[in-house]
């Protein structure tokens, strides 16, 4: 809250001042680039008593008023006075915002279980002079003010030598779109039997005269911001678990349009009619396979990967998945292709299986191989469900986090192919 007269606090207590908080705003530079260093330390003061000390990192970047903000922190090296950090990348407009000869300030800690590191020194660089070390080894010599005020014959509390330095330029996802990049939007909708009778009230498939059912719901929300940057408007649909006519076969990647040869759609409208059509002529069944399809669409991927195609699959499903050991192999393969895998999951079911495969905190695998990327997403359905009923509100807040990841999952592939936009931005 504001000094002066106290308006109505949201927490704290009555009359009493809640502190203040002041922002610093400062326009960022249009420098792309981005800093690949590494850093070591020699014969750094001994700060654990038991030990040696368990030094770390600590970037700042000089701001325009003269204050300091951190803008990385190294791992921690345990028991050593000499170090060896492990290389890091940091955008050049993180580190000095574009101003070459703008003050770094580097600061060596020991840590500590507790939180209260031990300050071993600093030293300060720049961008520029960092830079000029790219042929050579330069050495910063670390100094703590205290000891140095305290002691005559202080020299330093070690060295810092950076090992290595290299630039390049960072692309953005709307880079590869403008140089030619084309999005290729895939549908798998899950028509197993636990989805419920589409035409009863309690199905997940059913849709009333005044609502749509919670597929359409999210096919919409996703589909209609990812057509915007597929280019032919084209959409593969498919779905799987059900028997389909004229046999009564089970299949794992029918065509919704009925079409072997041509499975695509025409827009987001097209693939939802040819859903509903679906709806009407298979019989909901069983089990729950995802691997045929992500095998069907990273086959299509593997054909062309040198960035001028990448496939965005989305999946909507309602429950446990049958063929996870085959499904997380269809991923790690999938991985080293120019793809990423959407799963949104409708209904009250657990989704521990789908938490798995979104590999945010590990990294999947399969029979000893780990994927390449993380390619998927998942999201659950009713997290996003408003409670005022408000469906245009429930698609928006839907798509924003289904599509968060997808720029930087293509961004990934991107650089670990060193592939640049195909063509020059046009400014």
């Amino acid at each position: 809250c504001p000094t002066g007269p106290l308006p109505a606090c949201p927490v704290g207590v009555p009359g009493k001042r809640c502190g203040t908080i002041l922002l610093l705003a400062e326009e960022l530079s249009n420098c792309r680039d981005i800093v690949t260093m590494q850093l070591c330390a020699n014969k750094l003061d001994k700060k654990d008593f038991f030990g040696k000390s368990d030094p770390f990192l600590v970037f700042y970047r000089s701001n325009e008023d003269g204050t300091f903000t951190i803008c990385h922190k190294t791992e921690v090296v345990k028991n050593t006075l000499n170090p060896v950090w492990q290389p890091f990348t940091i955008p050049v407009r993180a580190l000095c915002n574009g101003d070459y000869d703008r003050t770094v300030k580097i600061d060596v800690y020991d840590w500590d279980r507790d939180g209260s590191h031990d300050f071993i020194g600093e030293f300060a660089t720049s961008y520029r002079e960092l830079s000029r070390a790219q042929s050579q080894f330069t050495v910063y010599e670390v100094l703590n003010p205290r000891k140095k005020c305290k002691k005559k014959k202080y020299v330093n509390s070690g060295t810092v030598t950076l090992l290595s330095f290299s630039v390049e330029s960072e692309f953005t996802f709307v880079d590869y779109i403008r140089g030619g990049t084309q999005l290729n939007f895939t549908v798998a909708i899950d028509f197993t039997a636990s989805n419920g009778l589409p035409s009863q009230p309690t199905s997940l498939h059913y849709a009333s005269p005044y609502q749509l059912s919670a597929y359409a719901l999210a096919l919409k929300a996703v589909g209609e911001i990812i057509q915007d940057y597929d280019s032919d408007k084209l959409f593969p649909a498919y779905g799987f678990g059900a028997k389909v006519p004229p046999d009564g076969k089970i299949s794992h990647q029918f065509p919704l349009n009925n079409n072997m040869e041509n499975p695509s759609c025409v827009g987001i409208e097209g693939v939802l009619e040819s859903y509903l059509q679906s709806l009407r002529t298979v019989q909901l069944y069983g089990p729950t396979n995802f691997a045929p399809v992500i095998n069907q669409v990273a086959g299509t991927a593997a054909q062309v990967t040198d960035g001028s195609q990448y496939h965005v699959l989305l999946i909507i499903t309602d429950g446990v998945i049958s063929d996870m050991l085959q499904t997380k192999e269809a991923i790690v393969t999938a991985s080293s292709l120019p793809m990423s895998i959407i799963i949104v999951g409708v209904g009250p079911a657990e989704f521990e299986a789908m938490e798995e495969l979104d590999g945010d905190e590990v990294r999947l695998s399969s029979r000893g191989r780990y994927a390449e990327r993380d390619i998927v997403q998942f999201v659950p359905f009713r997290d996003y469900v408003d409670d005022s009923g408000n469906q245009v509100l429930s698609m928006a807040r839907l798509a924003k986090d289904v599509l968060a990841e997808i720029p930087e999952q293509l961004l990934s592939y991107m650089k670990t192919r060193d592939i640049k936009p195909l063509r020059a931005d046009p400014k």
